[in-house]
Formats: C-alpha cells, sequence, structure tokens
C-alpha cells in the first residue's frame, strides 16, 4: 500500500466546484482521495491511498494518485508530490524488545 500526497492549487474553479471539493474534504487517506485546503479552495493538498503490487514502486504510485484525482474532474496544477511506502514502515511496539 501506498499513501500519496499531492499538492497543488486549482485552475479556474468555480462555486460548483468549490462545492464538490469541500464535499470530499477530509485528512484521511482513501483510494478515491480526499481534499483539504485553503480557505478561498484554491490551493489544496489530496491525499490518496493505492494498493502496492509486489513489482509496484512510487512511479505507479504516483499514477494511481493522479488518476484518483482527475476523477475528480478539476483542472489543477500540480507543485509537489510525495509518495511513501506503506511496506516500510516497521512498527515498534511498546514493552517489547527491538
Amino acid at each position: 500500500m501506498f499513501r500519496v500526497t499531492i499538492s497543488g492549487a486549482f485552475d479556474g474553479l468555480d462555486e460548483a466546484g468549490r462545492a464538490a471539493v469541500r464535499a470530499v474534504g477530509g485528512a484521511a487517506f482513501t483510494e478515491a482521495g480526499t481534499f483539504t485546503f485553503d480557505d478561498s479552495v484554491s490551493a489544496f493538498t489530496f491525499r490518496c491511498q493505492v494498493p502496492a503490487g509486489p513489482q509496484d514502486g512510487e512511479a505507479e504510485a504516483t499514477r494511481g494518485a493522479m488518476a484518483a484525482l482527475d476523477a475528480h474532474g478539476h483542472a489543477y496544477r500540480v507543485l509537489r508530490t510525495a509518495v511513501t511506502d506503506m511496506r516500510d514502515i516497521k512498527i515498534r511496539r511498546r514493552g517489547r524488545p527491538a
């Protein structure tokens, strides 16, 4: 599983688009993706969770997240992306030797 964060800016978002973005707002990582945004809904952060195959890497995760962002149908400019491969995350339990 990958978690992808895309920071960007909307291009020419109208009131209906702003309402649609507000409707899917949130900070959770989901496969459809969620938005956090500024007060004017012009800048955004898009969080998306992308399933990972055994040979998948950051490029496949980024493509999957971009497809999820495109599915929302709003024009945008990407400023930066960040990909976290959750398979690499180590959980350290309290009270257990490392």
